[in-house]
């Protein structure tokens, strides 16, 4: 049986003190101000490597749990299987439709209404207009925030924003779901409905 995730040593290093460049007009000044009076900061840092050599195959039907301290690279190794960030060497090969629910409100724009945003992150996700139209009734019923649809985004509580994004994903119908600490943010009763929906999936 072929794996559906395959990681084959994989490993993602960081420059201690710098940060992702995750470039805007914003950033890039704020970057150019930076270079200018940090320069010898920046020269005595060293690098670490959040996941180094890390191999292992999952297959279908199968549940994994990455479990570690803080800072162990979990988190990290997600987003690289998710494609949100890229290994520094090593390869992850996956088969099947992912749906990941890493942070909250992760693909989220903030001044776009709760509905808007179904749409917005059902297509970063890998949805088509037509399949998030026909799902449309169901994942707002399932996110049970419906009287907040036409407000924007931005006003919503770290966990109505859980609520709306795993209602999203969870209509996907992912074949690989990736979950990070998210659920954490929920309340019980909404985190048993999500418990109920993975089994489902």
């Amino acid at each position: 049986m072929e794996p559906i995730i395959k990681v084959n040593k994989i490993s993602k290093e960081y420059r201690l003190g710098q940060t992702q460049s995750y470039v805007s007009l914003r950033d890039n000044l704020a970057s150019a101000v930076s270079r200018i009076t940090t320069k010898k900061y920046f020269q005595n840092k060293s690098n670490f490597f959040a996941l180094k050599n890390v191999s292992f195959n999952v297959y279908p039907g199968e549940v994994v749990g990455i479990i570690g301290s803080n800072g162990a690279g979990k988190s990290t190794l997600l987003k690289i299987l998710s494609g949100i960030t890229y290994p520094t060497s090593g390869q992850a090969t996956i088969r099947g439709r992912v749906g990941s629910l890493l942070e909250v409100g992760t693909g989220f724009h903030q001044e776009l209404t709760g509905q808007e945003n179904i749409f917005l992150n059902g297509a970063i996700l890998g949805m088509k207009r037509k399949e998030i139209d026909q799902k449309l009734q169901e994942i707002i019923e399932f996110s049970g925030i419906d009287q907040f649809l036409d407000t924007p985004v931005k006003h919503y509580s770290s966990g109505m924003r859980i609520r709306l994004a795993f209602a999203v994903a969870a209509h996907l119908d992912p074949e690989i779901l990736l979950i990070d600490e998210v659920l954490a943010v929920g309340d019980a009763q909404f985190q048993k409905k999500c418990l109920n929906k993975m089994n489902q999936i």
